[in-house]
């Protein structure tokens, strides 16, 4: 066991636990004073200098503004997000919310700097974490520091002055038929109660956010559709069912555990990290470079593949404009090649002045003015 915490004098702790301390005082008209300081030794610094200022008669209740500490700004941000029902990719969640507060705890709000942030983000790249994560952390604690400015907490926004790292958006990785085998393998080795919700994941595109908080009276097995009441652009959008989907959603359905989410688990999981689910499994499959996110592409890339059309593809992936839906485009080669073959214009070359009648298979070329192969030719 610690050593006891000496009891200081005019400082409390509330909630008991919580490590967020007050200062109590009276002034010199003997007005009772609290305010909230935070960490205990900002509390003791905090008290003492009231009492030096209500001594010396310069203490002046009106001009008292109590510093405000990041952990309360953030968790001020996480119940607005909740309170909001904030589903984009700017809004707070637990687990963002314990990671940014582990950087900064109780330190002041206004001593933050973007260099600090800067660096924090830096240590994100060290372990791996892709560009477009760093950049949603920038957003988080944006958020947090544009929550506090409204409500009057800190006067500047450190986290707009840090720079945004480049994303790659072009780059698709999806699951070839060959990895998806090695991937349920593993799967069932490790954790097979997960491969319905992979089903699930790889047969609607969902995105994670709106897989993991998909309640069963959203789901109407009967015409075919899953409802998003909100999407990751703030609308409410559609996911149809297909038969492998049918099959994952009887499966989840049979293990449910009365609760009101499709996917099994406590309500403070919704936001779990995929880290400590899914990529112990494809690193087990032997599968290098593939995220939970990649089984969205993975849904986009097989329905390009297969012939659907781009516009049909937006729709069903929840893509606000076509741009997101283009970089999927090359998957359909077939497609570009009878795009291309429109532009040709029939037997006609050289001008008109030779009409190639291609009924044979022909390998020729054109060589010293004259044609060579198995091609007909009739010169007119």
């Amino acid at each position: 066991m610690g050593r006891p915490i000496k009891k200081q004098r005019g400082i409390f702790e509330r909630p008991k636990g919580s490590g967020v301390w007050w200062v109590l005082y009276y002034d010199q008209n003997g007005k009772r004073h609290r305010e909230k300081a935070g960490m205990r030794q900002s509390a003791i610094s905090v008290y003492q200098k009231r009492k030096a200022e209500i001594r010396e008669g310069v203490f002046f209740p009106k001009k008292v503004k109590r510093e405000i500490t990041f952990r309360e700004i953030a968790l001020e941000a996480l119940e607005y997000s909740k309170a909001n029902k904030c589903r984009d990719a700017y809004s707070i969640d637990q687990w963002h919310y314990e990671k940014v507060v582990g950087w900064f705890g109780d330190r002041l709000a206004k001593e933050i700097t973007p260099q600090e942030i800067d660096a924090r983000l830096t240590e994100l790249t060290e372990q791996d974490y892709k560009p477009a994560t760093l950049n949603r952390y920038r957003a988080f604690l944006s958020l947090i520091y544009s929550n506090a400015n409204r409500n009057g907490r800190v006067e500047v926004n450190p986290a707009r002055l840090v720079r945004l790292r480049q994303e790659n958006n072009a780059v698709v990785r999806f699951l070839t038929d060959d990895e998806e085998m090695k991937l349920r393998a593993a799967m069932r080795r490790m954790l097979p109660e997960m491969e319905p919700e992979f089903d699930l994941a790889l047969n609607t595109g969902m995105r994670r956010g709106e897989q993991w908080r998909l309640r069963w009276e959203d789901v109407n097995k009967a015409q075919g559709v899953i409802t998003i009441p909100r999407s990751k652009n703030g609308e409410r959008r559609y996911v149809r069912i297909n038969r492998d989907c049918r099959v994952a959603l009887d499966r989840l359905w049979l293990t449910r555990d009365e609760s009101v989410y499709v996917l099994p688990g406590p309500t403070d999981e919704r936001n779990k990290d995929p880290r400590r689910t899914f990529e112990p499994i494809v690193k087990e499959a032997g599968i290098p470079h593939f995220r939970y996110h990649d089984i969205r592409h993975t849904f986009a890339s097989r329905l390009v593949m297969a012939g659907v059309d781009l516009r049909t593809v937006q729709q069903l992936m929840g893509h606000k404009t076509i741009a997101m839906t283009v970089r999927y485009a090359h998957l359909a080669p077939s497609h570009e090649q009878e795009a291309i073959e429109r532009l040709c214009r029939g037997p006609l070359m050289s001008g008109g002045s030779l009409v190639l009648t291609a009924t044979s298979t022909a390998t020729g070329v054109f060589e010293g003015g004259l044609l060579e192969g198995t091609l007909e030719a009739q010169v007119q």
